[in-house]
């Protein structure tokens, strides 16, 4: 319990939440409007620390802030029924087992790509070569956690 408003340098220290992204959370609406001292500084309570340990522990799980949202809804209605939150769940499962299936063929394409590389003196280099023509299709990062949906080469 704390003693009293916690500054938002505090908050991030207790949470392990930048104060960027606590403003961030703030902005998007998964922390409610801090309250604010005389000065415009911003002040939390136990409360808004427990959203933001839930917050990131959403995060670190790869929920998207569309989930989260609707995880904390969910949370804060003690009255709902859990097949909700497993819905959600289950819906992040296979998207990380999409990923990761989408990083194994990243590590395979670089696998044989530097098998092909001599990596010697000459500067003939397979690696970077494909890199130069490739017109494959792209992938996006979602986040700063990883990446998400492939988006279409533009061609001009």
């Amino acid at each position: 319990m704390s003693a009293g408003p916690i500054t938002i340098g505090e908050a991030a220290r207790r949470t392990g939440v930048s104060a960027k992204m606590i403003r961030w959370y703030e902005a998007t609406g998964l922390l409610p409007p801090a309250t604010r001292s005389e000065a415009g500084y911003r002040h939390y309570d136990d409360a808004d620390l427990h959203t933001l340990r839930f917050v990131r522990r959403a995060r670190d799980l790869g929920f998207s802030v569309e989930a989260i949202a609707d995880l904390l809804a969910l949370w804060r209605d003690r009255a709902r029924p859990s097949a909700g939150v497993k819905a959600i769940a289950e819906e992040q499962i296979a998207d990380l087992r999409r990923r990761i299936g989408e990083l194994e063929g990243m590590a395979r394409t670089l696998e044989r790509l530097a098998e092909s590389c001599c990596g010697d003196q000459r500067p003939d280099c397979p690696i970077l070569d494909d890199l130069a023509t490739s017109d494959g299709p792209r992938l996006t990062r979602t986040s700063s956690r990883g990446l998400g949906q492939r988006s279409p080469v533009r061609r001009g």
